[in-house]
């Protein structure tokens, strides 16, 4: 078993701490899969396979008397470090995952899409829509790098269960 971090927007932290994230998407860098597809050789994720662990890195500050302080769950403190600085023994949440696979990000199913712990969009009289929802919170967190949902990048799919918080 191999621990490595991961880097977690206030939001869907707490959509973690909810139980209600259970999967993730993170873009497969396409120099490395077309190398690697062309090899014929298996292309092992970089965030690790299943039964191994992932510590969450998110938004943090350091108390006067010590404590850390996290921004997803205490808006009221600072001044906030970014989630890239968090160091391991910072980290409240752990997680384990429990499945990996490659898919094109348009290829998510709605049910998987609430497994990524988005707020659907609802009308009246009708069923809550994740899947646009999704769409719209990977064009916030990934569009401005070339990876914008109309690109239906290849993505790694990471399933995981939440093992413990701090």
């Amino acid at each position: 078993m191999k621990e490595r971090p991961i880097l977690f927007s206030g939001p869907m932290v707490r959509a973690i701490l909810a139980r209600k994230k259970t999967q993730t998407r993170r873009v497969v860098k396409a120099h490395k899969w077309s190398d690697a597809k062309h090899a014929g050789v298996d292309f092992p994720c970089p965030y690790g396979a299943d039964g191994d662990r992932l510590w969450v890195r998110e938004k943090f500050c350091m108390a006067a008397d010590g404590h850390v302080h996290y921004a997803a769950t205490d808006q009221s403190l600072g001044p906030w470090k970014p989630s890239i600085h968090m160091p391991r023994w910072a980290s409240r949440i752990t997680l384990e995952i429990t499945g990996v696979s490659v898919e094109q990000l348009q290829d998510i199913s709605e049910g998987d899409a609430e497994a990524e712990g988005t707020t659907p969009y609802t009308a009246p009289a009708e069923m809550p829509a994740y899947k646009p929802a999704f769409a719209d919170l990977w064009d916030s967190i990934n569009a401005k790098r070339g990876y914008g949902w109309d690109a239906n990048c290849w993505v790694w799919v990471l399933t995981f269960n939440l093992i413990s918080v701090k």
